[in-house]
């Protein structure tokens, strides 16, 4: 193996974030990381993103980029700290414009903030490569749970998914946001099982329903036989149909509001006001579910 994959587990958000490295050069990537934030006191905190930045530096490693898999709605993301930090460039999918288009509506954002992805370094096509080190990255675009989702296969073994599948036995990402839809996750999804039962998968999060200790990666195999939502054949329309009736009943996460303003910005805070103070907005009577608004 030429390269080799770390994960890390945000307890509070059940949030993987991955660390891909390059062993000839020593070159590094993170995956979807998180910033530490109490919503009681709207206070944040960089005490997890910065275990995984001082495990970098004692290694001698040389962090080149974060990988953002969609705009999560689940937690904060730490990637303009990371930038800031250490120079790293902000990759994700170049469909994020669309959501900054949709969430900038829903926050009336304004004028001061352009959704043209520029919040970002790289906006990765669909199937564009790009290299770390040696190692060769794929964009394969997972739209569904979002329209803006992506997955990044590394050297064709191993794939980065983010929320597109969780564990066989938690099954698929919901798709009530706007934009999602379960067909179109369905198809997705049969994409990622395509790629050969050896290839593992690297989830951003694990929610087990049972005492089982949490996991951080899965075959497609395994997938492809025990997914509760759409391994041993399952078909499209009866996905569809569970999909959306479970979605109809699922609450709203629980960080959804603070989340999506930061991290339609890669990370940034939004501008402070006149006081000098950043502040996040709630919406009052506009969220109807996660689906429309």
């Amino acid at each position: 193996m030429t390269y080799t994959i770390r994960s890390y587990l945000h307890e509070d958000t059940s949030t993987y974030t991955h660390l891909l490295t390059d062993l000839a050069t020593k070159q590094c990537a993170v995956i979807d990381p998180v910033m530490d934030y109490d919503p009681k006191a709207g206070r944040t905190d960089t005490d997890s993103v910065d275990k995984i930045l001082a495990d970098i530096e004692r290694e001698g490693l040389s962090l080149k980029y974060v990988f953002e898999t969609h705009a999560h709605a689940d937690h904060l993301t730490s990637g303009a700290y990371i930038r800031e930090k250490t120079g790293a460039k902000i990759v994700i999918g170049n469909r994020i414009t669309g959501i900054q288009k949709v969430f900038a509506g829903i926050f009336n954002e304004g004028p001061r903030f352009v959704p043209d992805g520029h919040q970002f370094d790289i906006l990765f096509a669909e199937g564009e490569e790009m290299t770390l080190g040696e190692t060769r990255i794929r964009s394969m675009a997972t739209p569904g749970h979002t329209p803006a989702c992506s997955s990044y296969i590394v050297e064709g073994k191993d794939v980065f998914v983010g929320d597109t599948l969780f564990m066989p036995d938690v099954g698929t990402a919901r798709c009530d946001f706007p934009g999602g839809d379960a067909g179109t996750l369905y198809d997705s999804v049969q994409k990622l099982l395509a790629l050969g039962d050896d290839v593992v998968l690297h989830l951003c999060h694990d929610y087990p329903p049972t005492e089982r200790e949490k996991q951080s990666s899965v075959t497609v195999g395994e997938q492809r036989k025990d997914n509760i939502h759409v391994g041993a054949g399952k078909t499209r329309d009866e996905f569809i149909e569970m999909r959306n009736k479970r979605d109809s009943g699922l609450e709203m996460p629980r960080l959804i509001l603070p989340s999506l303003q930061i991290n339609i910005r890669a990370g940034d805070f939004p501008e402070p006001e006149d006081n000098g103070v950043s502040y996040l907005k709630v919406p009052l009577n506009q969220m109807d579910g996660c689906g429309s608004v």
